[in-house]
């Protein structure tokens, strides 16, 4: 037996796709073009910009803004509309990376919370309790404090400071999905609690998840170029937006773009992933009522 989409939960799988003829609004098309240029500059970095994002010149150093260099140029002489091209890359894949890794360990909290009995549900819930004590980039800090800066060790502290929300709305969801017709007539028909967990419950319990996770991709990449402006993260001359933002600190008051630029990248990346999220969410509940 397989769960109707539209039973018990509302977040079924049919429901998380726009209905067919939806059209974008204006706001939802920039988004969606500037995601889609930014997965191009990622994917694809040498045909946007062809040259070499660590190449020293120490004769054009501090150019301003030309025709030569959209972005100028930093104290090394290195293009930064190159750089903030290529560190698209670098910053979209942390901030990935970073997000799947909070899902997977909220995937297993919530889990665990809500099946596992009174005992795991009670530790799950501590545990996220401890992480909620903290805001989530302090936490990670504290994280990188204990294990030491790095790419790394940032994704996967940004990773955890993102995992107790997620955690929490799985484990409603669960709870909620296991309250449903469709999952008391598997039972009934003597399907397994693995099978009804897998097939059943959690299709449809963490879908929601993911259209949330739309929004924390935003918030990732905003978390992990602050620990590299930090010194945290990614350290220069690596092309990455924080640690470029970081290396032009202190040029700010004579060489402007050094920083606005990949300032300027971070916000539309935030800013976009943040609009589509909340379109995605907002389209999931009208097609709810």
């Amino acid at each position: 037996m397989t769960a109707p989409e539209t039973a018990g939960t509302g977040y079924g799988t049919a429901h998380v796709a726009a209905q067919p003829g939806a059209k974008l609004t204006v706001g939802e098309a920039i988004s969606l073009a500037v995601i889609l240029l930014l997965a191009a500059a990622a994917l694809l970095p040498q045909l946007l910009a062809p040259g070499d994002p660590l190449a020293i010149s120490p004769t054009e150093a501090f150019q301003a803004p030309s025709w030569q260099h959209p972005f100028g140029t930093d104290e090394s002489g290195r293009d930064v509309y190159t750089r903030v091209v290529h560190g698209a890359g670098q910053s979209l894949l942390i901030g990935l990376a970073a997000t799947a890794i909070g899902i997977g360990l909220a995937l297993v909290l919530g889990t665990l919370g809500a099946v596992g009995g009174r005992a795991l549900d009670f530790a799950t819930t501590r545990i996220n309790e401890v992480l909620f004590a903290l805001p989530g980039l302090l936490l990670a800090l504290v994280f990188i404090a204990i294990v030491g800066p790095g790419v790394t060790t940032t994704t996967i502290a940004v990773g955890l400071s993102t995992a107790p929300g997620y955690a929490r709305i799985i484990r409603s969801r669960i709870l909620a999905v296991r309250r449903s017709d469709y999952v008391e007539a598997a039972v009934v028909l003597g399907h397994g609690p693995l099978t009804i967990l897998g097939r059943h419950i959690l299709p449809n319990a963490v879908a929601p998840v993911f259209v949330l996770a739309t929004l924390g991709v935003g918030q990732a990449i905003v978390w992990a170029s602050s620990l590299s402006y930090l010194g945290l993260g990614v350290v220069p001359p690596a092309a990455e937006w924080g640690a470029m933002l970081s290396a032009g600190r202190p040029y700010i008051s004579v060489a402007w773009w050094l920083t606005v630029f990949p300032g300027l990248a971070i916000v539309a990346t935030a800013a976009s992933a943040t609009a589509l999220g909340r379109s995605l969410q907002s389209r999931t509940r009208q097609e709810q009522s």
